[in-house]
């Protein structure tokens, strides 16, 4: 087997389940800025979310050049 480069994908899963909207947080939020665990969303919310989820990603991927090596 081959090694390879699992830094995008443990990244790219990590960031997409703390960035669910509603999971943990939500921003915006339906009565405040910032609600935690409501388990909703909506259209402005994800796109927040994928916003942030875009900006972040980038920076680890691209600005920092997160490696994650197998074998």
């Amino acid at each position: 087997m081959g090694s390879g480069d699992w830094g995008p994908v443990v990244i790219g899963v990590v960031l997409f389940v703390v960035l669910t909207p509603g999971l943990l947080f939500q921003l915006p939020g339906k009565n405040r800025v910032v609600e935690f665990a409501n388990m909703q969303t909506s259209g402005i919310s994800i796109f927040v979310h994928s916003i942030i989820f875009f900006g972040l990603i980038t920076i680890f991927l691209i600005a920092i050049g997160v490696h994650i090596s197998s074998g």
